[in-house]
């Protein structure tokens, strides 16, 4: 039996995975739909693996998986998510997650996930292992797409949800004027040069739907 953690910012996906692991006879010690209030958990039940969302609202997966890198906090996280963007797998790889698949697998692939990571033994979905193979030869790809912090995904994709300055200013608690510096480096960063392009490149990867923009 494994002690699992769940975050993901749909109560009823939580609901569902907590149904097929306590099943399987896991326990489930803590869920949240946010990276925030996931952190102060983590740190304290210390789970044996995470189930972790890549999009939780105008927040990221890849936020926690930094900041646990961080913190030291080495955890047990498999990624669980829509996104099929190769890059996804490499990034959430390199910043610690030990598994990675996609929501609507198997319920048999993600016990079997389960139990792998929680034996500290790494595990990808075949489609997920394609992704990340794929990525290495993947000769189109301009190597400073990938290297964004989670402050500046946040960012990407509020800005890209049509959120102001203003607006995201209060939200991080920074004033308008370093929200815009950091869309001017963002841009600059993705060789991009107008809102437009940085929606089109936050829905390429993945970060926003056609819902969202």
């Amino acid at each position: 039996m494994s002690r699992i953690y769940l975050i993901d910012d749909h109560a009823m996906m939580r609901d569902g995975l907590r149904v097929v692991l306590e099943a399987a006879g896991h326990q489930v010690v803590g869920e949240s739909a946010g990276p925030t209030p996931a952190l102060a958990d983590l740190g304290r039940l210390l789970p044996d693996v995470v189930l972790l969302d890549l999009r939780l609202g105008q927040r990221s997966g890849f936020e926690l998986l930094e900041a646990l890198k961080q913190r030291g906090l080495e955890l047990g996280v498999i990624v669980l998510t829509m996104s099929d963007q190769p890059r996804h797998v490499a990034e959430a790889l390199r910043l610690g997650a030990r598994g990675y698949l996609l929501k609507g697998s198997p319920s048999a692939e993600l016990l079997q996930a389960v139990t792998a990571v929680a034996a500290g033994e790494r595990f990808l979905s075949p489609q997920a292992a394609d992704f990340a193979a794929s990525m290495l030869t993947e000769s189109r790809a301009r190597p400073d797409e990938g290297v964004l912090s989670a402050r500046e995904r946040q960012i990407l994709l509020m800005v890209a949800q049509g959120a102001t300055s203003q607006v995201i200013g209060e939200a991080l608690h920074l004033s308008p004027k370093s929200i815009d510096t950091y869309r001017s480096r963002l841009m600059k960063k993705l060789g991009l040069h107008d809102i437009a392009g940085l929606v089109k490149w936050a829905l390429r990867e993945g970060l926003i739907s056609l819902d969202d923009a």
